[in-house]
């Protein structure tokens, strides 16, 4: 990753170079004309007034007037072309950002913060755009003009000139001194409001918790702080950035207001010409707008480079290896077809051992057991047992420190990420509704499934009747997180969401563990039409769930402890027999 912003924006600027020359040429054109009407001036001083000849003067005034219009439409080609330079690339920038966000492991969702993240996304992205729609081309314009207007400026009073110039290393010294301190506190600016869009979108996901337990006002002092942290920051960077523009303006104004001064004295001498003085301020005021311009671009990049850098950060963060060729690819749909015989294992744990990152307990250790075809499998142990881990691994979110996974005889670190998952259909104890209808909520276990086959899906989970009941049934909104469905509700189009992805292996999370008794009724002859002729892993609190069940695991600590069928675990497991007790005894 290059460490220069220009650098990096490049390869995003890069595809669209038509677009790049035709902006540049515009900016050239309308720099000149601004140029060029410095002699314009000149000339309707020098020869339309000393003249006293109104025709020469009509005549230079609306030669003005065209080289004005020719700057004004050659600045609308440039101002459209860069604004939409700047919307293109942010809108890339924010595509890679969102498809590489997609493939990062648990592990760094584990470590960062979600409202974080999605300020890298929107407000990191957007000073970006900025930088490249309005930043860019005024500052390359500014340097057009400033080179433009010393060279003019030479050629009209050398004298001048050199004292001009002389003002330049004064004006470079706050950009050196000062611009370091911009950059800092506008990265640090960055990260502050990362830290109160995290805040706010903890909120946001945790409102009913918050208004339930009449937090509000915790909630809102908490952000509050974040604020007032947020504005103590931008406050310092304000105040460099200011200190910046004003030293260089100061600097500016003084040096026009002495070169003015001297070039009144040499026209009262006669040694330049009163259009010659005029033309010379005019191109002095251009040049000082200029540095005031390019000082100004330089906060603004200084703060963009505070910016690309969270940016780079983020897609600097490595995805997992078994993802790599999906992100060079994109995704494609991909259906896997149970090909493993009744007598091999479809999924075989080795001595499977996992610690979570950054962390020292082992969760798992020397776990091994073997799945077969339509086999059954129940894990069952109190919580924190690692059960629910142990999904994880299955579905590659996290790689164990030990052991292997082997799929069909293929072990898994041979294999993508995309093939793995593509032996599994989920359903987890909280299922995910995403803010779309019934029918994509439904749809999300095969994308190219037809209405007739997410509705053959739906009464398999025996959910077709509830949605026909809703106010537009199928395309019913179930609004953020499925809040205008009940749980069994829910549950139920998890599990059609599961019957239409057609895997070879369901996993199963103690889908039943908070329902009523007449929705677990219905869950239970969903699960039943689900795992039926299928080979299935469930994670089971309730055991009265699980008694059919052709292996019982029993896992305590990260460890199997036993495993058997229901009549046997009985007699010979103690932590078995404690939660039968606990469950069947009243």
């Amino acid at each position: 990753m290059q460490n220069s912003l220009l650098l990096w924006l490049y390869q995003y600027l890069k595809p669209h170079k038509g677009r790049i020359v035709v902006a540049m040429v515009a900016l050239l054109i309308s720099a000149s004309a601004w140029l060029v009407l410095g002699q314009g001036i000149k000339y309707v001083i020098d020869e339309g007034f000393a003249a006293n000849d109104p025709n020469v003067l009509n005549r230079l005034l609306l030669a003005v007037l065209g080289i004005a219009l020719v700057g004004c439409i050659a600045t609308y080609f440039r101002f459209y072309n860069m604004i939409w330079l700047g919307e293109r690339v942010s809108a890339n920038i924010r595509a890679a950002l969102y498809q590489h966000m997609l493939y990062l492991d648990m592990a760094f969702y584990n470590e960062h913060r979600t409202g974080e993240v999605i300020s890298r996304f929107t407000s990191d992205t957007t000073l970006l755009q900025n930088v490249i729609g309005m930043g860019l081309s005024m500052a390359i314009r500014a340097c057009v003009t400033l080179i433009g207007a010393v060279l003019l400026m030479f050629f009209t009073s050398a004298k001048l000139t050199l004292l001009v110039l002389i003002t330049i290393p004064i004006i470079l010294l706050p950009i050196k001194l000062v611009g370091r301190r911009v950059r800092h506190f506008a990265q640090k600016t960055q990260d502050d409001v990362a830290g109160m869009s995290a805040h706010i979108d903890q909120s946001l996901h945790g409102i009913h918790t918050i208004q339930a337990y009449n937090n509000e006002a915790k909630d809102i002092a908490d952000l509050h702080d974040k604020i007032e942290t947020v504005m103590h920051t931008s406050a310092k960077r304000i105040h460099y950035r200011a200190l910046l523009v004003v030293s260089i303006m100061g600097v500016a104004i003084f040096a026009v207001v002495v070169v003015a001064w001297l070039g009144a004295t040499s026209v009262m001498s006669g040694m330049i010409s009163a259009g010659s003085l005029s033309a010379f301020i005019f191109y002095a005021v251009l040049a000082g707008g200029a540095v005031a311009t390019i000082s100004e671009v330089i906060g603004e990049i200084q703060k963009a480079k505070g910016a690309s850098q969270r940016i780079r950060d983020l897609l600097a963060t490595p995805i997992p290896k078994q993802n790599q060729h999906v992100l060079e690819t994109l995704p494609s749909r991909s259906v896997h077809s149970d090909t493993s015989s009744d007598t091999q294992a479809v999924v075989r744990l080795e001595h499977l051992s996992f610690t979570y990152p950054n962390t020292r307990k082992t969760v798992l250790n020397e776990v091994s057991f073997d799945l077969f075809k339509h086999q059954k499998i129940a894990l069952v142990g109190p919580s924190g047992a690692g059960k629910s881990t142990l999904f994880d691994l299955l579905l590659g979110f996290y790689t164990p420190q030990q052991g292997h996974i082997l799929l069909n005889g293929q072990p898994t670190h041979s294999m993508n990420l995309q093939d793995i998952r593509s032996w599994f259909a989920l359903v987890p104890q909280e299922p995910v509704m995403f803010a779309t209808d019934v029918a994509n909520n439904i749809a999300y276990g095969d994308q190219h499934a037809s209405q007739v086959r997410i509705e053959a899906a739906a009464k398999m989970a025996h959910a077709h009747d509830f949605i026909t009941e809703l106010e537009q049934g199928y395309a019913t909104l179930v609004g953020e997180r499925g809040v205008k469905l009940s749980g069994g509700q829910k549950q139920r189009i998890a599990i059609a969401r599961a019957m239409l992805a057609n895997r070879p292996i369901l996993l199963l999370d103690e889908a039943t563990s908070a329902l009523d008794a007449s929705s677990e009724k219905s869950i239970q002859e969903a699960l039943a039409n689900l795992m039926e002729n299928r080979t299935s892993i469930v994670i089971a609190h309730r055991l009265a769930t699980v008694q059919d069940a052709d292996l019982i695991i029993v896992m305590d600590q990260g460890q199997i402890i036993a495993q058997g069928r229901h009549e046997t675990l009985l007699d010979t497991c103690p932590l078995y027999r404690e939660l039968a007790e606990l469950q069947f005894i009243h």
